[in-house]
């Protein structure tokens, strides 16, 4: 049984007694605290709104989304994030109906706070409202949105994420919707993913760089040896990465010259693509690499060797 005295300072009418007891709350004896829980949802107290909805974070019955995405709108930041943390956690597709609700609010911080809970739930009747709103004048909206249609997968999607990633203002949003593209199974989107490539901002090209890959987008090899002289790292990175998976023939010289990179980063992208590649003419390089000062370096050089071997044999 609860502690009297607990339920007592659960109604007290001091807020800071209030707020302590919803924190003692989960840790009580009491098998059930949803329903004690619930009436501080809509406590007078911010602190106390934002405690109880952080203390129903795994609860996804119905009666306590109904609760919680109102707080979504609340007057103070706090608790709107609080709140919105929580139900960003929901994995039930049953809990969506009063988040798919809160959609139609007036306020962007809603709008995107709703869109960001109802992602992971993967649920039809989010698609519309999500297609609306890849125009929506708030780029954290417009984020979100994509979000929830890269979780969706839905073909119809791809032309309007294809426009998204190429055209969105924010840098965020577009390498969102670059992200969001890998669910494709046609090379309809191979222009909006090269000329991401071409990005202003090197976060969007590091993401066209590796989706490309996952797609085994081959026409797009030859943007990715140029991504091998990208300015920034990290879209070698994805390069190499990328030319591996895709086995390109074509990336050899550029993958061999990174296995000297200074990075060594780069150094053990270079060796697992060349092993995965094939080619009996990375051996020498190879083997030179297998004495890199860096152990994982020497570790995968010898891996892609000894996959260049196996290849041979089997060929």
């Amino acid at each position: 049984m609860l502690d009297l005295n607990l339920q007592d300072r659960l109604q007290h009418e001091d807020a800071e007694v209030r707020r302590l007891a919803v924190l003692e709350l989960p840790y009580s004896e009491e098998d059930d605290i949803v329903p004690l829980l619930l009436p501080r949802v809509s406590d007078t107290d911010a602190s106390v709104r934002a405690e109880a909805a952080k203390a129903l974070e795994g609860y996804e019955e119905i009666e306590v989304v109904s609760a919680l995405a109102p707080l979504l709108h609340d007057p103070v930041p706090a608790v709107r994030q609080a709140a919105g943390t929580v139900l960003a956690e929901l994995k039930q597709a049953s809990a969506a109906p009063p988040l798919l609700a809160v959609l139609a609010h007036p306020e962007a911080e809603v709008r995107m706070l709703a869109f960001r809970a109802l992602r992971a739930l993967r649920v039809n009747e989010a698609f519309a409202p999500a297609m609306n709103s890849l125009r929506d004048p708030d780029a954290g909206v417009r984020r979100e949105a994509v979000g929830v249609l890269g979780y969706l997968k839905k073909p119809e999607a791809l032309g309007e994420l294809a426009e998204v990633a190429a055209h969105d203002p924010e840098a965020e949003v577009r390498r969102i919707a670059v992200g969001a593209l890998a669910y494709a199974s046609e090379i309809s989107v191979l222009p909006a993913l090269t000329r991401a490539l071409g990005d202003s901002v090197w976060v969007v090209r590091e993401e066209a760089a590796q989706t490309i890959g996952k797609l085994r987008l081959g026409p797009a090899v030859p943007e990715l040896v140029r991504a091998m002289q990208d300015d920034y790292w990290q879209i070698r990175v994805k390069a190499a990465r990328s030319l591996g998976w895709l086995k390109a023939e074509a990336g050899l010289p550029v993958l061999v010259e990174a296995l000297s990179h200074e990075l060594s980063n780069l150094r053990k992208e270079a060796a697992i693509a060349l092993g995965e590649i094939g080619d009996p003419r990375a051996i020498a390089p190879l083997e030179i690499a297998a004495n890199d000062p860096d152990p994982d370096v020497r570790k995968l050089a010898r891996l892609a060797l000894t996959s260049i071997d196996i290849a041979q044999r089997k060929g």
